[in-house]
C-alpha cells in the first residue's frame, strides 16, 4: 500500500484534529486542536507539519508551529514539534514525518513534550537538553515580605504595564488557548510571566511557568505568585523550572525526575531558547 507524505495545509486542518483526537489525545476536542494550529506566529509559516495518507485517509501527523523571533538584533525563525502520532500498521513510515521537518533549512527546532522512545530518537539526531531541573512550591495565601508587591491577572492591568517587547509577546499569546498571564508589581518595578495550567497524576491542579521577564523579582515574590494563583485560579502547586526562573526559590522543593525539554540549532545556546510560540502555549491537554 503506497503511504503518501504531504504538508500540512490550512484544508487539512479540520481532519488533522479529528484524526489527533481520535488516535492520539481523545481528552483533547478537536475544536482545541484546530484552535492551536490556526494560531499564527509566523507570515512564512509553510505549513502545519506533515501528515501521511493511504487509501485517501490519514493514518499519520507530526505536527509543528512556525515563529519568526528578534533575538540579539536578528530575525530567527522557529519550529516547534508538537504532537506525533502514526498508526500502528503504518509506524514504519513515521520516521519520515520527522525527516521532513527537519530538512527545513534556516529553522532552529524545539522539542517541548518529548516522551518514550522519541528522547532517545532526538538524541540521535543531535537534538540537546535543557536544563529543566524543576521544584514544585505549595501554593498557600501568603502575604508579601515586601508591602509593595502587587499581583494582578486581570488583563487591562497587565496590558497597561507593559511595554516594547514584552508587550508584543503579550498581544501574540492573548489569544493561545493555554497561556495564562499576570503580573508582579513592585516599587518601579515590574516582572511578567506567563503560565499553563497543568496535569500530574491526572490531577489538574498545577501551574508550570513558562516565561518570567524579571527573574529576581519573580524569586522575591514567588509565594505571592503562588497565593495569587490558589485564590484567583483555584492552582494549588506551581512547577518552575531552572531554565525559566533562574535559580529556585529556597522555599521551593526540589523534583527528583523533570521532564526533558529539547533543541536543534546551529547557531543559538540554550539560554536563547523559551517556552513561548509553541505547543505548550497553542494546546491545553
Amino acid at each position: 500500500m503506497d503511504v503518501e507524505l504531504a504538508p500540512i495545509t490550512d484544508d487539512d486542518i479540520t481532519d488533522v484534529s479529528r484524526f489527533m483526537h481520535d488516535h492520539h489525545n481523545r481528552g483533547v476536542a478537536p475544536e482545541r486542536w484546530s484552535r492551536a494550529l490556526r494560531t499564527r506566529w509566523s507570515a512564512s509559516a509553510p505549513h502545519h507539519g506533515y501528515l501521511l495518507r493511504a487509501d485517501g485517509r490519514i493514518v499519520g501527523a507530526y505536527l509543528a508551529y512556525f515563529s519568526d523571533r528578534e533575538i540579539d538584533g536578528r530575525i530567527e525563525r522557529f519550529c516547534n514539534l508538537g504532537a506525533w502520532c502514526v498508526l500502528e500498521p503504518h509506524r514504519a513510515q513515521g520516521l519520515r514525518l520527522l525527516m521532513a521537518l527537519l530538512r527545513m533549512r534556516g529553522y532552529h527546532f524545539t522539542d517541548l513534550s518529548p516522551s518514550g522512545s522519541v528522547i532517545a530518537l532526538n538524541r540521535a539526531l543531535k537534538f540537546a537538553e535543557l536544563d529543566t531541573t524543576t521544584s514544585i512550591m505549595v501554593n498557600l495565601p501568603w502575604r508579601s515580605a515586601r508591602r509593595d508587591v502587587r499581583i494582578s491577572s486581570d488583563p487591562a492591568v497587565v496590558r497597561a504595564t507593559l511595554s516594547g517587547a514584552e508587550r508584543q509577546i503579550y498581544a501574540d499569546h492573548e489569544e493561545a488557548a493555554a497561556a495564562r498571564h499576570l503580573v508582579v508589581m513592585a516599587g518601579d518595578e515590574h516582572c511578567y510571566v506567563i503560565f499553563r495550567r497543568d496535569q500530574r497524576k491526572r490531577i489538574r491542579a498545577f501551574a508550570s511557568i513558562l516565561y518570567v521577564g524579571n527573574a529576581d523579582l519573580f524569586r522575591v515574590a514567588a509565594r505571592q505568585v503562588g497565593g495569587h494563583l490558589l485564590l484567583h485560579h483555584g492552582i494549588a502547586a506551581t512547577l518552575m523550572e531552572q531554565h525559566v526562573i533562574g535559580d529556585r526559590p529556597r522555599w521551593a522543593v526540589a523534583l527528583e525526575r523533570a521532564r526533558p525539554k529539547m533543541f536543534k540549532s546551529s547557531t543559538l545556546p540554550a539560554d536563547r531558547i523559551d517556552y513561548l510560540y509553541s505547543e505548550l502555549v497553542g494546546l491545553e491537554w
